[in-house]
């Protein structure tokens, strides 16, 4: 029976795959036919002949241009539509589909065959021999067993029985093995796709999606959307799913540069870029909070992410970040603001050659002399509008001083061609053409003036945000925070000295930009659609709370793990709570991903057990080795134990990742590797590149990577003996796939104690 099955399903794919090459053969010919056609438009451009004998001449070789152009546009469209779909068949030839879903529709007669992979495929009109994984009835392969099953279409909601779940594994157009399964996705086929190495790049799931992931790649009902997963749980790869299924899903309506992604590092935005190129869609737009944030205030230095790892932190501190990162704070912005409405706005002087042109005064004075009725962006455009009019009747009185008489005088014809421009020269008098003249040379010297108008030079930021951050004590209660005003005055005073250095800590970027955005009126990029935030727990209320003000129009999917909480630490805790009063609890949606397939299940046992909370966390039943736990006495005899670790990974895996704490331990490390003759590539910073073979990076640029064999660097008491390192210990073991050694200089964490001892074995030499 068995063999009879496989010989059907290889005949099966077989035919599929011989008309998939037939395409491919039309699909190379359109391709060919339409470069073809660009190459021709683009040589016919260089015999278009320029008419400039007269205005209908020159407008008949406008007319022209113009058709080429079109032309061509339409021609490259063509092309790069055939190139795509050339590329999407040359992936089907290989691996035409995954699975297959035999079910019955209510009223229909028969039962109905349907194989799902990558991409649709028809061999006539309306006659699918492939579905699109994100095609509605391929929901029935992801979200159940067998029998009765709901799947929703966008006519709404569809009933059907299924009776057959088969899934392939089909390798260069042979299927390898086949899976009937009444499950989701059979454990067999897990197994077989998490048993693999790991790569520089992360792959797409679409074979393996489970339930829980399926309903986060196809919610559509949620404005926002919170995903909590543990480490491996696939929250990641389910999103950039939920990326490629919405792009398919409102195809016309939505395009990729309508969709960002915050990442958490650029490090991981180089390892996802594939994902989303590999389903046939481009890439959305990517970046990290802090381009965000950089992108907007190109003057003013950030805090990087290193600095703000390796920060020191005391119980002041702690409580100074817990209340400006609050949305408290965020909410007590907004009333400053308001309050700006009546007074107290800084405002500069407009320079013009080293001396005043509009004193700070008399520009305050305009702002406050519009009625109440005027918000802050109406003041500002009104107080623009007035200042313009004011430097209009400036370039009247101008053009008479003697400076300008002197600089009419001495134009040669290539400076009065400049200034006429395309102006008629017929002047009534001679008087007249010097009054032109001299207003162009005015104009163009006041153009500094104008521009320093428009871009809203004469508001002084750095005082408005100081002069806020002295009146919080106002709009807060400190008591709540155990802070008092002499601490947040220290505090106050210690920014000011970091802005008059053009420096701003990570806590106080935020802050300075929505502050400017709200006295400027910026309303928000409102042509985003969908916001997706990775590593969720390390953002604070206040940013979020930013991008919802700089996204008005977008729907959120926020996701990460609490437990990886390396930056903002116990104060993550919090988050839940807090977004629960920025988004509407009916269009709320929170998914909870538990279940960690990234990892052995030794590994994961060992991992969730480092954690207060970690049962919460099931370990999919993949077996591998135990982690090793070694102590050495000495940094020489560490560094010899693990150039042993490094010869065994390297023979048995692709990928090694040696994770030191800081930068300084990896850069430590990898000179005396390099004294030893052992080659590693060190990741310094985010705008590196993984590389494959043995890579040492800092604990910090770890986050949401993953290797095959990791390797713990100096996990002694000394370096994680804080209560608040165990989410970081958490965090770069949970990177290995297959294998893990952790290695202690001198001694071994105590955050380890918890674990029980039959989870790990220990040694103090390897």
């Amino acid at each position: 029976m068995a063999d009879s099955i496989r010989e059907y399903e290889q005949q099966h794919l077989n035919e599929v795959i011989d008309k998939v090459r037939t395409a491919e053969e039309k699909a190379q010919g359109n391709a060919s036919s339409a470069h073809n056609e660009v190459k021709s438009i683009n040589k016919e451009f260089g015999n278009i002949h320029v008419n400039s004998d007269s205005y209908s001449g020159m407008m008949d070789t406008a007319m022209s241009v113009r058709q080429q152009q079109q032309m061509l546009s339409e021609r490259e469209n063509s092309w790069q539509h055939a190139n795509r779909q050339l590329q999407t068949l040359q992936k089907l030839e290989k691996t035409p589909y995954f699975a297959r879903i035999d079910f019955h529709e209510e009223g229909e007669q028969a039962d109905e065959t349907v194989y799902i992979g990558l991409a649709s495929f028809t061999d006539r009109p309306d006659h699918f021999l492939v579905y699109d994984w994100r095609a509605p009835i391929s929901s029935v392969y992801y979200d159940g067993g067998l029998g009765d099953i709901s799947y929703q279409t966008p006519d709404g909601t569809q009933e059907v029985n299924v009776k057959l779940k088969r899934q392939f594994q089909i390798k260069d157009g042979v299927i390898v093995t086949i899976f009937d399964t009444d499950e989701t996705v059979g454990d067999q086929m897990l197994l077989e796709a998490l048993g693999t190495h790991s790569d520089t790049k992360m792959k797409s799931i679409v074979a393996t999606i489970q339930q829980a992931q399926n309903q986060i790649i196809r919610n559509t009902s949620s404005d926002l959307l919170f995903v909590q997963g543990a480490a491996g749980s696939g929250k990641t790869a389910a999103v950039l799913q939920r990326v490629a299924w919405l792009l398919y899903r409102y195809r016309g309506n939505l395009n990729a540069g309508q969709v960002i992604l915050f990442s958490p590092n650029q490090l991981f935005n180089d390892y996802i870029n594939q994902v989303l190129p590999e389903l046939g869609e481009q890439n959305m737009v990517q970046m990290t909070y802090f381009q965000y944030i950089k992108r907007r205030l190109p003057s003013i230095t950030v805090q990087s992410l290193q600095e703000r790892f390796e920060a020191q932190q005391n119980g002041t501190t702690n409580q100074i970040t817990k209340l400006k990162t609050g949305l408290e704070f965020f909410n007590a912005t907004k009333r400053y603001s308001q309050h700006l409405e009546k007074a107290d706005m800084r405002f500069r002087n407009i320079m013009f050659n080293n001396e005043v042109f509009f004193d700070r005064d008399k520009i305050a004075e305009i702002y406050y002399s519009f009625n109440a009725n005027y918000h802050l962006g109406n003041r500002l455009d009104a107080t623009k509008e007035q200042l313009v009019k004011m430097l209009n009747h400036h370039v009247s009185t101008e053009m008479r001083s003697k400076w300008v008489e002197e600089r009419v005088q001495s134009l040669s014809k290539q400076e009065m061609d400049t200034l006429f421009g395309d102006q008629p020269r017929d002047f009534e008098s001679g008087d007249k053409e010097f009054n032109f003249l001299a207003r162009q040379i005015v104009i163009q010297a006041f153009k500094p003036i104008k521009k320093a108008i428009d871009h809203n030079r004469w508001l002084n930021i750095n005082a408005q945000f100081i002069h806020f951050m002295k009146m919080a004590p106002h709009l807060v209660k400190l008591a709540d925070y155990n802070l008092t005003k002499e601490q947040w005055d220290q505090q106050t005073d210690a920014t000011y000295d970091q802005l008059k250095n053009r420096k701003l800590d990570a806590n106080d970027v935020t802050v300075y930009l929505y502050l400017y955005d709200l006295i400027t009126g910026k309303k928000g990029e409102r042509e985003m659609r969908y916001v997706f935030v990775d590593e969720v727990q390390d953002y604070d209320a206040y940013q979020l709370a930013y991008l919802q003000f700089s996204f008005p129009k977008a729907k959120f999917t926020l996701l990460g793990d609490l437990n990886q909480a390396i930056f903002t630490k116990e104060n993550s805790k919090t988050l839940l709570n807090q977004l629960n009063t920025m988004f509407e609890p009916d269009k709320t949606k929170v998914v909870q991903l538990t279940k960690s397939y990234r990892s052995t299940k030794q590994i994961t046992d060992f991992t969730k057990h480092l954690l207060k909370n970690g049962e919460a966390i099931e370990a999919f039943e993949r077996m591998g080795e135990l982690p090793q736990v070694i102590v050495s006495k000495s940094d020489d005899e560490a560094v010899d134990t693990l150039v042993t670790v490094l010869k065994k990974y390297q023979t048995e895996h692709d990928s090694t990742a040696i994770i030191g704490k800081t930068l300084a331990d990896s850069e430590q490390l990898y000179e005396k590797l390099k004294q030893r003759g052992v080659k590693t590539t060190l990741i310094r910073t985010e705008n590196q590149r993984l590389v494959s073979g043995t890579i040492i990076v800092p604990s910090f640029l770890a986050k949401g990577l993953e290797f095959d064999a990791v390797v713990v660097w100096d996990a002694n008491q000394q370096k994680y003996g804080q209560e608040d390192e165990r989410q970081l210990l958490y965090t770069v073991c949970s990177r290995a796939m297959h294998a893990l050694t952790i290695i202690g200089v001198g001694s071994m964490t105590s955050l380890i104690d918890q674990v029980p001892k039959n989870e790990y074995s220990v040694s103090t030499r390897a």
